[in-house]
């Protein structure tokens, strides 16, 4: 059968990996829109709950603490086989890990500035004009264009611009990353068997995290700390992979992502239950836009 690559989560949510196409059945295809819907609030509302870790440990800390949770337990069910692998399967861990390690640390620096709806949405810019550079210089760049309208009016509340200027930079940065995590993580996953190649990417990150997150965080640790961040761990990223992992089996890719373009909308609704962050109407159709423009750019991809 052949494999294709499905655009996976925001923030460390499931990596872009090889997946097989499968026969699937309106049964089948129920409980996948359910697992996808299931993982893209564990992200969401993960980041949301996110929030008072960050303000104890800062962003580097909040980082840093998460990845050594997640890489650790990840380690421990995949088993890699670190001792094999060739300098160009290295070489790939270790600009993913890296590219993880920054994404990350950016996403919690502009979500501790800013709304989170708006965080994600100019976060979701990144992989939205991967998609489109794609298919080269054409009207297909009319998505991200849209988009970035969407985001525009998500960052005005009809009284003043919301946030500041560090945080959008920082989910530029985000975006930026998430960017390419896209394109290294198609290249490692066909370079490793299963999830061997996320697992020492998360171990890279958690190394290349500590220099700057261990000082931020250690001083203020205490053992609740410590069960919430191993809690928030599980939620994200090793929940939403095994979810989108499995939902993939169950539904068409292109059904997939037009579902996971529904993050944005769910990312400001975990703002607005767990950090009380309201929206205007304006911001609402804002963040409609940005749906609205990865939809259509998923739809396009499957047609083409």
């Amino acid at each position: 059968m052949d494999q294709k690559i499905v655009e996976g989560g925001s923030d460390g949510g499931a990596a872009l990996m090889p997946h097989p196409d499968v026969a699937t059945s309106s049964g089948g295809i129920a409980a996948g829109v359910l697992m996808c819907l299931l993982s893209m609030s564990s992200i969401q509302f993960g980041s949301a709950l996110s929030s008072p870790i960050i303000n104890a440990y800062g962003p580097a800390g909040a980082t840093w603490l998460r990845l050594v949770f997640a890489s650790a337990a990840l380690a421990i069910i995949v088993r890699p086989k670190i001792m094999s692998y060739s300098r160009t399967q290295w070489l790939g861990v270790l600009a993913l890990g890296t590219v993880s390690a920054l994404m990350t640390t950016s996403f919690f620096s502009a979500i501790a500035r800013i709304p989170l709806g708006l965080a994600v949405a100019i976060e979701f810019l990144g992989p939205l004009l991967v998609a489109t550079l794609g298919f080269g210089l054409s009207r297909q760049l009319l998505w991200p264009v849209f988009a970035a309208v969407g985001v525009l009016l998500l960052a005005y509340d009809g009284e003043e611009w919301v946030g500041n200027l560090p945080g959008i930079l920082f989910a530029i940065g985000a975006g930026a990353g998430w960017a390419c995590y896209i394109l290294l993580t198609k290249k490692v996953g066909n370079a490793f068997q299963g999830l061997e190649g996320l697992s020492v990417s998360l171990l890279v990150a958690a190394v290349v995290s500590t220099p700057f997150g261990f000082v931020s965080a250690v001083p203020h640790l205490t053992a609740f700390g410590l069960l919430e961040i191993a809690g928030l761990a599980l939620l994200v990223p090793l929940l939403p992979y095994v979810l989108e992992m499995v939902a993939l089996r169950r539904m068409p890719t292109s059904s997939f992502g037009i579902l996971m373009s529904l993050e944005p909308a769910i990312g400001a609704f975990a703002g607005f239950v767990i950090l009380s962050q309201p929206m205007t109407p304006s911001q609402m159709f804002g963040t409609g836009l940005v749906v609205a423009a990865s939809i259509g750019a998923t739809v396009f991809a499957a047609r083409s």
